[in-house]
């Protein structure tokens, strides 16, 4: 049985969730409260000593996965369809390429403004067991590189109805995180300025996967 070791309220399982819907798994979660600080217990750190979400443990073959990369990777490969990952070359390098694109330019963006900001993450600036200071000047430079994303973003989508080829993937879970997570910083952009991104996150949200 596959159990997802999960936060309801956190970006980063949710991609998990969303590649194990679309696969249309079933899984078992055992809910990990961030805000709690749940990551740091004993029980917790004895599954992952950096003492983060998600990972993902199978019963069957004993395996414990603690990135989201790692996760889709070996669920692709045991549940091939839907094929989320491309099933050619090209595709494979295109959905990677742009999969890391959203994960550098958005995810970390927004992360590293959130958690150099927010007083609730104050001594808490990087994710794990280590306890370091916020740096005022990440924050900005967080929502910089977060600009220059999403216009590049918008300019990608334009004519387009998926971000890598041209059927859902993992490139798209990952966006749609970003897009979402992007309100947490308020810096999702505006409809009238990226149109594309707004139409893109209205399809997105028509999908089962996507309330998860």
């Amino acid at each position: 049985m596959l159990k997802l070791y999960d936060c309801s309220t956190a970006p980063s399982p949710r991609r998990a969730r969303m590649f194990l819907a679309e696969k249309g798994l079933e899984w078992e979660t055992v809910e990990i409260d961030l805000r709690k600080g749940e990551q740091m217990s004993v029980e917790f750190r004895a599954v992952n000593p950096s003492a983060t979400v998600p990972v993902l443990t199978n019963e069957a073959d004993g395996v414990c996965i603690t990135e989201n990369i790692g996760i889709a990777a070996y669920l692709e490969a045991l549940h091939p369809e839907p094929p989320l990952m491309g099933t050619t070359p090209a595709e494979k390098a295109a959905i990677l390429s742009w999969n890391a694109k959203c994960e550098m330019g958005g995810l970390m963006a927004i992360a590293e403004a959130l958690r150099n900001s927010s007083p609730a993450m104050k001594g808490r600036a990087l994710p794990g067991p280590k306890n370091i200071e916020q740096i005022p000047a990440l924050a900005e430079r967080g929502l910089l590189r977060l600009g220059w994303f999403m216009d590049g973003m918008e300019a990608r989508m334009k004519d387009r109805e998926f971000v890598a080829t041209d059927h859902y993937t993992l490139a798209d879970i990952t966006l749609t995180v970003v897009l979402d997570f992007s309100k947490w910083v308020k810096a999702q952009p505006p409809a009238e300025t990226h149109p594309n991104l707004h139409a893109y996150l209205a399809r997105m949200r028509e999908r089962p996967s996507y309330k998860l």
